[in-house]
């Protein structure tokens, strides 16, 4: 019988909502074996990331979570990516994942909300992202994202400027910036950063996007709070 995940190192929704605003990145792990994107994921976070989601259509997802729970630094979670039905929450939530994420309007959002759980909920239009909070998302996903770019996310935000949105799909290094100059919280990575790691290829030249990225955010804050004292 599998032990339990800890209960150290939970999130709650408001933690990781003020989490991801600090770092302005979420790693996305998708691949075609669980053990690679296990270490995918930790190389991740070694690299600076602290939030790292590894969607459910990877093989073997749920023993990936359990083994990236059990080994991740201090200050870094694992979640779960494409959470679509109840049971997946059930089963995620066993395996000791942190943080739920959908690409879609599914039934998991109202359940992960009921259980307090945090969770980011995909939808791409107006009517959209307004019914995903409305059922206890904590972020809306932005996705496919590169559909509209960040002009369309702008539009968006002008009628919901409170919701909090994380650009995914289609972002990579030239593009990020450019999402959270329009209001964006975060970005997703999944290609753009894991290329095949999650399917078993090279990590070092992932370990250098990683670290490209989360130099990236660094600058762009750094930057941000110059001119805001100007």
């Amino acid at each position: 019988m599998k032990e339990k995940p800890s209960m150290e190192n939970t999130l709650t929704p408001e933690t990781l909502l003020a989490g991801i605003r600090q770092t302005r990145l979420v790693a996305i792990v998708r691949g075609t074996r669980g053990s690679a994107a296990a270490k995918a994921a930790l190389a991740a976070m070694a690299e600076g990331f602290r939030y790292v989601e590894i969607a459910l259509t990877t093989p073997d997802a749920l023993d990936a979570i359990r083994e990236v729970r059990a080994a991740a630094p201090a200050g870094c979670f694992v979640g779960a990516g494409t959470v679509l039905t109840k049971r997946d929450v059930d089963n995620v939530a066993e395996a000791g994942g942190q943080f739920m994420v959908t690409p879609s309007l599914a039934p998991s959002i109202e359940e992960s909300a009921s259980r307090g759980i945090p969770v980011l909920a995909g939808a791409l239009t107006p009517s959209e992202a307004l019914e995903a909070m409305n059922r206890g998302a904590t972020a809306v996903k932005l996705f496919p994202a590169s559909i509209g770019g960040p002009g369309y996310l702008k539009a968006l935000r002008d009628p919901f400027p409170d919701i909090p949105f994380i650009a995914v799909g289609g972002v990579g290094l030239d593009e990020a910036a450019g999402y959270w100059a329009v209001g964006a919280i975060a970005v997703g990575l999944g290609g753009p950063l894991f290329g095949d790691a999650g399917s078993g290829g090279d990590l070092a030249p992932m370990r250098e996007r990683a670290r490209s990225f989360v130099a990236l955010a660094s600058e762009y804050d750094r930057r941000a709070a110059a001119e805001s004292l100007r």
